[in-house]
């Protein structure tokens, strides 16, 4: 189902809670969400759409991939500065990014998952873990 996207600052600042297999459906919501808005976003997280779980959605490259509870386990110490937008926030605001991340998560299906990523979309994952967190660009 699209959901529509939630701007309430109060509300995106808290931090999510642990998803369960129970959540699984909130993936569906989101997926359907960013496809909506595929021409100008690469990632969403659940509390963009009002639910208050750690589960992330990002574009990578031509495919989707939904990440349930995500946490970086490494971070490269090579960071660079770059603007980042926000579905859930007007304009853009410059952040700090590493360049490289290595996420466990939970896939789908809730089994265990860590992958590396680089660039865009290590970018990406990190902005929509922040959702997660309660943190807003």
């Amino acid at each position: 189902m699209i959901r529509e996207i939630v701007k309430d600052t109060i509300f995106l600042s808290q931090q999510a809670t642990s998803a369960t297999i129970d959540d699984v459906w909130i993936v569906d919501d989101l997926l359907d969400t960013i496809k909506e808005h595929a021409d100008h976003c690469v990632g969403l997280a659940a509390n963009m759409i009002g639910q208050n779980k750690s589960i992330i959605i990002v574009k990578a490259g031509p495919v989707f991939l939904p990440m349930l509870n995500p946490i970086l386990t490494k971070k490269s110490t090579k960071t660079y500065e770059t603007k980042e937008g926000c579905l859930s926030l007007p304009g853009e605001r410059i952040v700090i990014r590493h360049e490289s991340i290595e996420v466990r998560y939970h896939d789908p299906k809730f089994k265990k998952q860590k992958q590396r990523f680089s660039g865009i979309t290590a970018e990406i994952i990190q902005h929509e873990i922040d959702h997660c967190c309660g943190i807003l660009i």
